[in-house]
């Protein structure tokens, strides 16, 4: 059965993008982006909850927009409203009576109004100023009735404009990062390495002189699972891992303990500067997944260690 369900689905999403007016939504684009307002969003039931969506979308991403709930509207709170702003009304039929009713007092208010509905004939069509039709073939529902295709289509259609909008408005990471101080979005964009690298004396280092039997204390207290390799001014020369150990103690036995590390090492480990994202350093750590590695050197340009940045503690920070 859900196999057969998802086809169906799929059939009608179809529908929607192969008959979906762009020049109309292209206007449509245009009149968001010049707005000198704010947007405004309503719907009524699963419109509305969808209404309320692309709004709070729209303002994380850069754009003035709310969600006004047309009950509301119609007791008051249509006395937020300019001309300069742009009230946009979602519905499957266009005949919904809380949002037709809105219109007069719309129209006094001299704002613009615009409709994205799937019935380009009904009655809120014609009394916008825009009308955008969202081409459905049927509801997925047996009787064609339960919202389960036109607000999956209004939802894809408000998840476009708004990424348009924030692309057209250069939104950037940094933007993004004020607009959500909290969460796990927050921590992935706003967490820098230097937030949570190992500093300091907590820093497994040796050099590369030094004899495989004379790190291990070292090895064995820091508890990273690694050595960076530095010279005395304290630039990377490689590191020296839990796994080089075991694979010299198998390839050569014992007599490899009075090796230098400098011959055991891996001279071009994979690094990342201090003020990289902490999430970008999970991505880097987990790119290979053939060859992963738990912890990372944090360097800068000139090679200089300034810490180690372990996976765990990322995990652990909830990234």
């Amino acid at each position: 059965m859900l196999q057969e369900l998802f086809r169906q689905k799929h059939l009608y999403l179809d529908y929607f993008f192969e008959n979906l007016d762009l020049q109309t939504a292209e206007k449509l684009l245009k009149m968001l982006y010049e707005c000198q307002g704010t947007m405004i969003f309503t719907g009524v039931g699963k419109s509305g909850l969808v209404a309320k969506k692309i709004a709070m979308t729209m303002t994380s991403t850069g754009s003035r927009a709310f969600y006004l709930s047309p009950t509301n509207a119609l007791h008051g709170d249509l006395g937020i409203l300019t001309s300069k702003d742009i009230f946009i009304m979602l519905s499957k039929s266009g005949e919904t009576e809380e949002l037709l009713h809105l219109i007069p007092s719309l129209r006094n208010k001299h704002v613009q109004i615009v409709g994205i509905l799937s019935n380009p004939s009904s009655r809120l069509a014609k009394a916008c100023d825009l009308a955008v039709h969202l081409p459905m073939e049927k509801e997925l529902c047996p009787f064609d009735l339960a919202p389960t295709t036109s607000t999956v289509i209004q939802m894809i259609f408000g998840d476009v404009l708004t990424i348009a909008l924030m692309r057209m408005h250069n939104f950037s990471l940094d933007e993004y990062a004020k607009n959500h101080p909290a969460g796990r979005i927050g921590k992935r964009i706003t967490t820098k390495v230097q937030d949570l690298m190992l500093r300091g004396p907590a820093i497994p280092l040796c050099k590369p002189q030094d004899k495989l039997v004379d790190i291990l204390v070292e090895l064995s207290n820091k508890r990273c699972g690694c050595l960076l390799v530095v010279n005395e001014e304290m630039i990377l020369q490689g590191i020296f891992t839990d796994g080089d150990l075991r694979r010299a103690l198998l390839k050569h036995g014992a007599n490899v303990l009075n090796s230098l590390i400098k011959d055991l090492m891996t001279c071009s480990p994979r690094h990342i500067s201090p003020s990289k994202l902490a999430w970008e350093a999970m991505q880097m750590m987990e790119s290979d997944p053939k060859n992963a590695i738990t912890c990372m050197p944090v360097i800068d340009e000139s090679k200089k260690v300034h810490g180690l940045i372990k996976l765990h503690d990322i995990v652990q920070s909830g990234l």
